[in-house]
């Protein structure tokens, strides 16, 4: 049940049809992993929070510098120096201190991906490089949780949901991060941020766009973007759509894995 001051706080989500009063205790109840402070990681949480997820957990080993903050808005000039996901864990209860918030200093790992991922609903993943992505997307897979990721370029971006563990209408499997990307791009072929650029307002998009898609998939409305590659051309303000399905030659969900844990990972 909501309390009177979450009814205020939530006045404009229970006036929705799509959301209300189940919706939002849903999102109440609901436990959510972002990982990455960064870019990404940051307008996604406090959207999150400002949203009523009752538990979000933050893990990031980084320390905010002065660079970030072009970009990084869960991050202010006092907070340099300071841990992200401490730093981060902050801003969360400074705007809804309704929140339960948990912030891990550290990366994640194979040794621990697992178990932690486990202890929560939905993860967000704003990490900065495909080593990860591979690395939470596997482990979403084993843990039997659905996850939201993105990916950022100079000017453009783009987002999809993976729910692999389950099967889409038609019975065959959702497809998996490997499916849509079944290598990643040889080393120093992407270049990044620190060489490349980023403009600032363009992580800001993203991540709010994850905290929707993150909010949508919890409260459960609309079409979602499983099997669906959001591409965002900010440069010229262009969106488009790629559908991709499940790859019966995929690694981890086809007909002959050879990925059977977390082990290939460092």
């Amino acid at each position: 049940m909501l309390t009177p001051e979450e009814i205020e706080r939530y006045a404009r989500h229970l006036v929705l049809r799509e959301v209300g009063g189940p919706g939002q205790n849903k999102l109440k109840n609901a436990r959510i992993l972002v990982i990455g402070a960064g870019g990404l990681g940051s307008p996604a949480l406090l959207y999150l929070a400002a949203a009523g997820v009752g538990t979000i957990g933050i893990i990031d080993d980084d320390k905010v510098t002065l660079s970030n903050l072009q970009r990084q808005i869960a991050h202010a000039t006092p907070d340099i120096g300071a841990f992200k996901a401490k730093s981060a864990a902050s801003e969360v209860q400074r705007i809804n201190p309704l929140v339960v918030v948990e912030p891990l200093i550290d990366r994640i790992t194979a040794s621990n991906a697992l178990a932690l991922i486990s202890r929560f609903d939905l993860v967000v993943d704003g990490s900065d490089n495909f080593e990860t992505r591979y690395l939470v997307s596997d482990a979403c897979y084993f843990a039997k949780k659905p996850l939201v990721t993105a990916a950022l370029g100079m000017m453009d971006g783009s987002l999809t949901t993976i729910r692999a563990h389950e099967k889409s209408a038609d019975g065959t499997p959702n497809p998996t991060y490997r499916c849509l990307f079944p290598d990643a791009p040889p080393p120093g072929t992407v270049p990044a941020c620190a060489e490349a650029g980023i403009l600032g307002a363009l992580p800001g998009i993203v991540g709010s766009m994850m905290a929707f898609e993150a909010i949508r998939e919890i409260v459960g409305f609309g079409t979602g973007l499983v099997g669906r590659l959001l591409m965002i051309d900010a440069r010229d303000m262009r969106f488009e759509t790629l559908n991709y399905r499940w790859d019966e030659n995929n690694p981890l969900s086809g007909k002959n894995p050879t990925i059977k844990d977390l082990s290939g990972h460092t």
